[in-house]
């Protein structure tokens, strides 16, 4: 059975240095973070936990030389919020730029293989 949700084309994930790497999970939920302003909502869209979006979110912010995401503690009612730094947004840009790249690069190789479908 087809998945007819799945985008298809190249699955981008770029290692930067020491093993760290930047992939389409942690710039999506960059994204998911630009929107929505809370890592839980984020969290919530991508189907993740907010456990696992709280350690990614650890992660990106402990690779670069300042933090990605900026989070602050909720009010009374709680939920804090949650926000890309201006390095953030430029590592989001910059990733989605590769991926436009990418997909550019590889376009006639993807209409070849899928030619080659049942």
């Amino acid at each position: 059975m087809k998945n007819q949700n799945i985008k298809t084309g190249a699955r981008l994930r770029l290692v930067l240095a020491g093993g760290q790497a930047l992939g389409p999970g942690k710039a999506d939920l960059l994204a998911a973070i630009a929107t929505s302003g809370s890592l839980t909502a984020a969290a919530a869209e991508l189907g993740m936990s907010y456990r696992r979006a709280w350690l990614l979110v650890e992660e990106l912010n402990g690779m670069f030389r300042e933090p990605v995401v900026r989070t602050a503690k909720g009010g009374r009612g709680g939920g804090g919020q949650t926000g890309l730094t201006d390095l953030g947004g430029q590592v989001l840009r910059l990733y989605r730029l590769a991926e436009e790249k990418t997909e550019a690069a590889i376009r006639d190789e993807m209409k070849a293989l899928r030619g080659f479908l049942k």
